[in-house]
């Protein structure tokens, strides 16, 4: 018996988190917004019900976009770019603090009414995830109009489906016809559409190879899949070489992966500006104690035990500085969390400014719902007390 032909959607939601906020801010739909500012950016509502937002010509810092609507990205303004360097571009934009509660929100409740229709999902992040439905009955296009229809009556917001043979050009589809895109794509369709495509659209393929690249010679996906193998082993290697050539082809036999545990839990924060360890001690010891019981309730929600405690420090400079420390057994307690993470910290010479602290968890094991429980109850108790200072 012939196997069935594989059928995989990538499901991306259309500017997550803008669109999370114009559900609130209904009166910024078809403006130019951009996510991505601090508390002090949060709207102002004014005597007569009306609210007044902040604009991007006013933000003063080195923070950059997490997300922009389409009409923002229209004036230039794309996620990743510098908040300083958008407000020349953007400047009556207005500016957002970024919700990561909110987004989580609908981030579960999509999923959910995803799951509903095709259970096989893998969970690419907060707004996006491919869907096996190659065992689904039924007509491919009509079930990805379904589970759109669903995304939307659950949430109020609209997805992009791309849909192929493999997880590659799924990929790829989602994003060719956004927003509120469905886009089908079969073998025969590699060169009209997906080969006039630059390179950097392949999941892969960062801005250094993308530089290499483009040395060479090669910029499209037609150009890297007629290019010679032998010069693209000479400057990437045979095994990146022979992967660049095999997507170029719409060539990937990875599976979707439906479950995966993962191999770490952490929490970071990136401060609004630069703290001294002595002069914002009482901030950071805040920080650090909330970012400790913030990984002690990730463990236990997700029914894990972690015997590695870590934290990362990046300084004012930019120097990023990690420390772990392995427990004699494994715990979700916050309260021993933290002890093991503040022994990380007297490792680490705090001789500049901070600019972001993370605690992480690793070298997990799976735990039951009970014993979770009595970890958190214990920890709870200790969090009670008064916390000790962050450096002493």
């Amino acid at each position: 018996m012939e196997p069935a032909i594989r059928r995989i959607a990538h499901l991306d939601m259309d500017a997550f988190y803008a669109s999370v906020e114009l559900l609130r801010y209904t009166e910024l739909r078809g403006q130019p917004v951009v996510i991505g500012g601090r508390r002090i950016h949060q709207p102002v509502l004014l005597a007569d019900g009306s609210r007044r937002f902040a604009r991007l010509r006013d933000y003063v810092g080195r923070g950059v976009i997490t997300t922009a609507t389409y009409e923002a990205r229209a004036l230039g303004a794309f996620s990743g770019m510098g908040l300083m360097k958008a407000a020349q571009l953007a400047p009556d934009a207005i500016l957002l603090p970024v919700d990561f509660d909110a987004y989580r929100h609908y981030s579960r409740l999509f999923k959910a009414a995803v799951a509903a229709i095709a259970p096989d999902i893998e969970d690419r992040g907060i707004d996006e995830i491919f869907i096996d439905l190659t065992n689904l009955p039924g007509d491919t296009l009509a079930i990805a109009r379904r589970i759109k229809q669903a995304v939307t009556q659950a949430t109020g917001l609209a997805c992009s489906i791309g849909i192929g043979p493999n997880k590659l050009l799924s990929k790829i589809g989602s994003d060719l016809d956004k927003p509120d895109g469905l886009t089908l794509l079969e073998p025969a369709d590699i060169p009209l559409r997906i080969w006039p495509l630059p390179v950097r659209k392949i999941n892969g393929i960062g801005p250094k190879a993308n530089e290499k690249l483009a040395a060479l010679g090669v910029y499209t996906i037609a150009d890297l899949a007629r290019a010679d193998p032998a010069l693209l082993q000479e400057h990437f290697g045979r095994t990146f070489a022979e992967w660049l050539q095999r997507v170029a082809n719409g060539i990937d036999e990875r599976p979707v992966v439906t479950r995966s545990d993962p191999k770490s839990i952490s929490r970071e924060t990136t401060f609004e500006r630069d703290l001294d360890h002595r002069q914002d001690r009482a901030t950071l010891t805040q920080v650090f104690t909330a970012l400790c019981t913030q990984v002690s309730a990730d463990l236990q929600r997700k029914h894990f035990l972690a015997r590695t405690i870590g934290i990362k420090l990046r300084f004012e400079d930019f120097r990023t500085v990690t420390r772990d420390l392995s427990l004699a057994s494994p715990t979700a307690d916050p309260a021993i969390i933290r002890r093991a993470a503040r022994e990380c910290l007297r490792r680490v010479p705090l001789e500049l400014k901070l600019r972001l602290l993370g605690v992480r968890a690793s070298t997990l094991a799976a735990s039951s719902a009970a014993h979770a429980g009595d970890d958190s109850s214990q920890g709870e108790l200790a969090l009670f007390a008064p916390p000790p200072q962050l450096d002493d």
